[in-house]
C-alpha cells in the first residue's frame, strides 16, 4: 500500500501518516474494487463495478468517505494510531475505558452524519465486530474439535489484524434461505439450499449452498460468513456451523443483485439514492475453497449460537446502529421542518404536533445512547463495552419509531411528493411555467422543487421504501426481538417487589 499523504500545517504534523499500513484513500479503495469478482446484476455479469450504472456512484461515495479518514478535520475523531504507528479507523481499536467507548461512539456518528444515515453499511458496523470477536478470542479458543480452539482463536486475531491495518470494507451474511418455515423455526437447515460444509481438505473446508443478504456485497474487499442464528446444536446441523472470511474475489463466488435504486438521476433529481444506494445481494457458494486460517469456528453449533452475545459483538454492533439511527432522526426532523417552514405552515398547531412526535423519538434514541455510552462498564473479557440494555431497547424502538417518521412525512408532504418536476424543466422552454408556479411563501420553485424532490427519496421512491423496509428488520423480525429482549430483560428483582408489597 503505497504512502498516504495529505498537507498538514505545523501543528497537525504529528497526525501524518508515517507507515504504509493504515487507513486507505478513496483511490486505493476503488482501485482494489477492480478484480476478478463475480457479480451478477439486471441479467448480466458485471464487468467492473467501478463502472457499472447502479454500483459506480456509490462505491464513488464510499470512496469519499474513505477520504474523510486523511482530511484534519475528522482524523482525530475517526482515527487512532496503534502500538506499531500505524493509523487504524478507531471502529477497530479495542476499547479499555469509558472514554473509549465515547471516542467510538463520536466516531460512528461522525460517519454516520456524512450520509445522514441513509448509508447503512459503513465500515464501521462490521469492523466493530470483528475487533469485538479479536477481543474475546478465549471465546473461540473453548473450539476443541477438529482444527478449532487456540488455531482458530489465533486465526480470528490474525484476521482482526489484517482488516485493521489494511483498512479492508467487510459485508456480511448470515442468513441461510428458508426452503421449509416449519424446518427453519426449530432450528435446522435445507441441505437443498443452505450454505453447508460438503468436504474437508488439507488446505480447507469446501462450503457449498448459498446466503442472503450482503448488504454492499458487489462493492466490499472481503465477506464475513458467520453463524445463522437458531441453529440447534444437534450432529446433523455440524455441516452447517461455521465462521469464517473470505475475499469477495474468491474462485465460486458470485453475487446476484437485486435491482438498482440508482436509476441514473442526477443529485437534484435523486439526492440520496444517485449517492446511496448500497446494493443487496444474494450470495452463492458454489464448491468455495475456504482455507483453514481463513476460519474461526467451525463444526459446534454450541459455539456458534451464542457468538455475537457471548463477545459482546452485538452490544458494539448496536452502539454503531444507534449512533446511525440518531443521525438519520435528526435528518428527518431537519426536513420536516425546513417543508413546513417553506410553507408557513410552522405555525400551525396541528403541524408542529405530528412533528414534535418525531422530534420525541429522535431525543429518546439520544437518551438512549447517552444513558449506554455512559454505563459503560468492563466485560469479562476486561474490555469495555456500553450497557447493554438501552441499545437493546433502541433496536427494538427504531423499527417501529422509522414507519412512523415516513407516515408523518407523508402526511406533511401530501401531494407535493409528486408534483415534483426534474431539474432539467428549470432550463427548457416551459422553465417559465416552473418558476412560476412552483414557488412557495419562503422557497422560490428551484429550492422548494429540491427539497421536495429530497422528500420523495426518502418517503415513496423505491430508495426510499427499500430503506422502510430494512429499518424493519434490519436486526430481525420484530416478534423475535422482542420476545428476546423479554428473555434478557432482568425481571427478577421487579417480581421480588411485587411479591414483597403483596406480604406487607
Amino acid at each position: 500500500m503505497k504512502e498516504c499523504l495529505y498537507n498538514l500545517n505545523m501543528d497537525d504534523i504529528n497526525l501524518q501518516i508515517k507507515n504504509t499500513l493504515g487507513i486507505r484513500t478513496g483511490k486505493q479503495y476503488l482501485e482494489g474494487l477492480r478484480d476478478d469478482r463475480n457479480i451478477w446484476m439486471h441479467g448480466k455479469k458485471v464487468v467492473d463495478v467501478t463502472k457499472q450504472d447502479g454500483l459506480r456512484r456509490c462505491a464513488k461515495t464510499l470512496a469519499s468517505f474513505l477520504d474523510n479518514q486523511h482530511d484534519p478535520k475528522y482524523i482525530k475523531d475517526i482515527t487512532y494510531l496503534d502500538d506499531d504507528g500505524d493509523r487504524c479507523a478507531i471502529a477497530f481499536q479495542i476499547p479499555k475505558s469509558k472514554k473509549d467507548i465515547k471516542a467510538r461512539g463520536k466516531s460512528y456518528y461522525e460517519w454516520a452524519k456524512w450520509s445522514n444515515g441513509y448509508f447503512g453499511r459503513t465500515p464501521d458496523y462490521k469492523n466493530a465486530s470483528v475487533m469485538a470477536f479479536a477481543a474475546a478470542f478465549s471465546f473461540l479458543e473453548k473450539g476443541t474439535k477438529g482444527k478449532g480452539g487456540k488455531a482458530m482463536a489465533q486465526n480470528m486475531l490474525n484476521y482482526y489484524n489484517y482488516a485493521r491495518k489494511n483498512d479492508k470494507i467487510l459485508t456480511h451474511t448470515l442468513v441461510n434461505p428458508t426452503y421449509n418455515h416449519q424446518q427453519g423455526y426449530k432450528g435446522k437447515f435445507s441441505e437443498k439450499v443452505a450454505l453447508q460444509v460438503v468436504k474437508e481438505t488439507d488446505k480447507g473446508i469446501v462450503v457449498n449452498g448459498a446466503r442472503l443478504l450482503a448488504t454492499l456485497g458487489p462493492l466490499a474487499d472481503e465477506i464475513e460468513v458467520f453463524p445463522s442464528t437458531v441453529l440447534k446444536a444437534t450432529p446433523d446441523n455440524i455441516p452447517f456451523a461455521f465462521a469464517f472470511a473470505i475475499p469477495i474475489a474468491t474462485e465460486g463466488l458470485r453475487l446476484i443483485c437485486r435491482d438498482s435504486y440508482d436509476l441514473g438521476k442526477s443529485n437534484f433529481d435523486a439526492p440520496l439514492s444517485s449517492r446511496y444506494e448500497e446494493m443487496d445481494a444474494v450470495v452463492i457458494f458454489d464448491n468455495v475453497l475456504v482455507p483453514w486460517e481463513r476460519i474461526f469456528m467451525y463444526g459446534e453449533p454450541e459455539l456458534c449460537n451464542p457468538a455475537f452475545s457471548e463477545t459482546n459483538a452485538v452490544v458494539h454492533m448496536m452502539h454503531q446502529v444507534a449512533c446511525l439511527k440518531l443521525a438519520k432522526s435528526e435528518f428527518m426532523v431537519g426536513l420536516m421542518c425546513s417543508i413546513v417552514r417553506a410553507s408557513g405552515r410552522d405555525k400551525d398547531l396541528y403541524t408542529k404536533g405530528l412533528i414534535a412526535e418525531v422530534m420525541q423519538m429522535t431525543e429518546s434514541i439520544r437518551a438512549l445512547l447517552f444513558s449506554a455510552e455512559e454505563q459503560a462498564h468492563k466485560d469479562q473479557y476486561g474490555n469495555f463495552i456500553p450497557l447493554r440494555y438501552p441499545l437493546e431497547t433502541s433496536r427494538n424502538l427504531y423499527p417501529r419509531m422509522y414507519p412512523k417518521m415516513i407516515e408523518i412525512l407523508q402526511i406533511l408532504g401530501a401531494s407535493s411528493l409528486m408534483a415534483t418536476p426534474s431539474e432539467a424543466d428549470f432550463s427548457n422552454e416551459i422553465s417559465d411555467d416552473v418558476e412560476k408556479y412552483f414557488q412557495l411563501t419562503n422557497l422560490d420553485s428551484k429550492d422548494r422543487v429540491g427539497l421536495f424532490r429530497l422528500a420523495h427519496d426518502v418517503a415513496i421512491s423505491g430508495f426510499g421504501s427499500r430503506q422502510a423496509l430494512y429499518e424493519r428488520y434490519f436486526f430481525g423480525p420484530p416478534a423475535l426481538m422482542a420476545s428476546s429482549y423479554y428473555d434478557l430483560y432482568q425481571k427478577d428483582d421487579l417480581i421480588d417487589r411485587i411479591d414483597n408489597f403483596l406480604k406487607q
